[in-house]
């Protein structure tokens, strides 16, 4: 189902529709801020890969229109989208400010994956998005395995994820116990309509991998929303500090993946990926 929903700060009276691209500082503060654990709105949030920055969503100042038809003119396959209207922020410093202090359930909502800002003077439109999901997965052992195959891809080579250095690493094997705590997680978050490493029951990751019956040692869990393809998870995680380091962790030597897909749910598909130690 497509939902659309828009949100306004400010007074916003420009009439004209040119626009420009924001100061970049504007997604680079807003990327930084969901790498972190957050509390919005009296909860915690998880940390969050970063927004896609999308010229298909910088779209024209001015409030007013049909957001949806607006993004299907420009070819954004939209499931779902949010505009937040800025009325006076003097630069993308600001406008953070501005959207974090107001906005921070937006912000750090898994769903969105994607972003557009425009920026006329003082007056701001920034656009979150998720795109329609393509449809064309396999079942979940399938995927998870190609998540598997896209994992030790990028083990292949040396990386920073965030400060941290990592040298290239020893390909990950795939392991059963593991990948039905994975498959258990995604259908609980995607069934439940929730994104967190916690159950809802109360389980943690390796609660949940021992209770699947894996008896190694230390586990590690990686989760995305939203994201229709192993490479476009690996790929967000890779541009996720805390992700890529878990990725990367040459102290783990087994992997566990799945994903579970619920169209009545907010982000529509979750992913999770189990690691584990000897």
């Amino acid at each position: 189902m497509r939902h659309v929903s828009h949100a306004v700060a400010g007074l916003v009276l420009m009439t004209v529709s040119l626009c420009s691209q924001a100061d970049p500082a504007l997604i680079a503060s807003l990327n930084q801020y969901r790498s972190e654990v957050q509390r919005c709105a009296g909860q915690g949030s998880e940390v969050l890969p970063p927004l896609n920055a999308q010229t298909q969503l910088q779209l024209p100042v001015a409030a007013g229109g049909d957001l949806q038809a607006d993004l299907t003119a420009r070819g954004y396959p939209m499931q779902q989208a949010q505009a937040v209207y800025l009325s006076g922020p003097r630069d993308g410093l600001a406008a953070f400010d501005a959207l974090r202090e107001g906005f921070c359930q937006v912000l750090l909502d898994p769903q969105y994956v994607d972003i557009g800002i425009a920026r006329l003077d003082r007056e701001w439109r920034i656009v979150f998005a998720r795109p329609l999901l393509s449809g064309k997965l396999g079942d979940w052992q399938q995927e998870g395995e190609k998540l598997l195959a896209a994992i030790n891809n990028a083990r292949q080579q040396s990386r920073q994820c965030g400060t941290q250095a990592f040298a290239a690493a020893q390909p990950l094997s795939w392991q059963g116990a593991l990948a039905d705590a994975a498959h258990l997680h995604s259908r609980a978050m995607a069934n439940g309509n929730f994104f967190a490493h916690k159950g809802q029951d109360g389980s943690t990751p390796g609660d949940r991998a021992e209770l699947a019956g894996f008896l190694g040692g230390a586990v590690g869990e990686n989760i995305a929303a939203s994201v229709d393809s192993s490479d476009k998870v690996v790929k967000a995680w890779l541009a996720s500090p805390s992700h890529c380091a878990n990725l990367m962790n040459p102290s783990f030597t087994w992997l566990g993946a799945a994903y579970a897909a619920d169209p009545k749910s907010d982000a529509g598909i979750y992913w999770t990926a189990v690691f584990a130690a000897p």
